[in-house]
């Protein structure tokens, strides 16, 4: 089928140049998109043709997410933890660790399902995950994965191997990278941290990395313990073991947080080719710290790190933290927010094609414009304004409605899985 959305004003997400057009959408992963002159006749018995009258409204790309937690989608208004952490070791100790140990696949499932949700009605149609339950691995990112496609959104996944449970789900994490990744699935090597990854695991992770043409996916200095730590079991600092052990030699690697760098580690990061994903409402929340990221590296892309499904709200947090922190302007926000198409591509992974579109009802009081854009995106454009989605060619939510799975039946389901967590969580 052949989409047009016509009457649109479309803002190129890379010049920002605005122009009122009649766009033509292609179906499918390598579809794009082109303007045309006239808009075909949906009458008769012809279905191939879908039209959408945007009536002025924006459109530009859709977009996508760096670093996402879907597990911590059934967290909200949790019980509280057993006991109150008063530090990040205690925040993981007490509160995330003990989620993930209690999820089982419908639990997972739910969780999926309802990320994807939300993601979609925000405009996200990709989403690099990052995943964790240790004792529900098999089949796991292929429960996300699914869920992800029913909702229509492109997807990047890995399970957050560990040594901190033991062996069991250590061999367990291994075998379901290497059972996805066989399989044709798209995704990482996860780790979860430095602390909790022993030598031997950390060599494998990049082996099976290595294997499947991929990068490792793993939490960097987020907090300044991941750094005492590895000072004291391994001698050295963590960006530099990782790079020892071949992991920054990975094109695609993410170096999640990199709160707590020193000036050879930024160094380091900067002579590879891996990225840098910045997620500064999770390292407010846990009271980590803020960084300068201009110092690491250019390849700097944003996520949610689970806190929320908001994309647009990321940004807004960039700029307004950045600005005491590295003097973060609309452009390095803007630049950020949009890195994370450069990565994929650069990657080569597939999903993120032109054909993934947003279209904004955004009714502003004042004028937009290609020199004023970067000034409505940070002050004036939310996910409230995300109207339509598409990816790649199809329409997936329509006036604010999915239209691929049933709303309802989706938050039906995840609250049925919180309650249903929160109970094994009490236990």
């Amino acid at each position: 089928m052949s989409l047009y959305l016509k009457n649109a004003r479309f803002i190129d997400w890379q010049s920002l140049k605005i122009q009122s057009a009649n766009i033509k959408v292609d179906e499918g992963v390598s579809g794009g998109i082109s303007f045309v002159d006239s808009i075909p006749s949906t009458g008769g018995s012809d279905s191939s043709v879908r039209v959408i009258d945007c009536k002025g409204k924006f459109v530009t790309k859709a977009f996508g997410c760096g670093h996402h937690h879907i597990y911590s989608t059934l967290a909200r208004g949790m019980p509280a933890p057993k006991k109150i952490p008063m530090n990040f070791q205690e925040i993981l100790t007490y509160v995330w660790w003990h989620v993930d140990k209690c999820l089982d696949k419908d639990m997972i499932e739910a969780s999926a399902l309802a990320s994807a949700l939300y993601c979609a009605k925000n405009g996200i149609t990709f989403i690099i995950d990052h995943h964790a339950s240790p004792f529900n691995i098999e089949g796991s990112l292929t429960t996300i994965a699914d869920a992800f496609d029913k909702v229509g959104v492109s997807h990047l996944l890995c399970y957050e191997l560990s040594d901190r449970d033991g062996e069991g789900p250590r061999e367990a994490g291994l075998a379901e990278h290497e059972r996805f990744l066989a399989g044709g699935g798209q995704g990482h090597v996860g780790l979860h941290a430095s602390f909790t990854v022993g030598d031997d695991l950390l060599k494998r992770s990049v082996e099976l990395a290595q294997k499947h043409g991929t990068g490792l996916h793993i939490h960097v200095a987020e907090d300044k313990a991941d750094q005492v730590a590895c000072l004291k079991d391994h001698n050295t600092r963590v960006v530099k073991r990782l790079h020892e052990a071949g992991g920054l030699s990975l094109p695609q690697t993410i170096l999640g947080h990199c709160i707590h760098l020193d000036d050879e580690e930024k160094e380091i990061i900067r002579s590879t080719e891996a990225w840098v994903v910045q997620n500064t409402e999770s390292n407010l929340n846990n009271n980590v710290g803020l960084a300068n990221y201009n110092e690491i590296s250019e390849k700097i892309m944003l996520g949610t790190d689970g806190m929320h499904c908001d994309m647009l709200r990321s940004a807004k947090a960039t700029f307004l933290s950045g600005q005491p922190v590295e003097g973060t302007g609309f452009d390095t926000a803007y630049a950020r927010f949009r890195n994370v198409h450069r990565y994929i591509a650069e990657c080569g992974f597939k999903g993120d094609t032109d054909n993934n579109l947003v279209v904004l009802d955004y009714d502003s009081p004042t004028e937009l414009t290609d020199d004023n854009f970067l000034g409505h995106f940070v002050y004036g454009i939310n996910s409230s304004h995300v109207e339509t989605v598409v990816a790649q060619g199809k329409v997936i939510v329509e006036d604010r409605v999915l239209k691929t799975a049933d709303e309802a039946e989706i938050l039906d389901y995840a609250r049925q899985m919180g309650n249903k967590l929160w109970a094994e969580m009490k236990k």
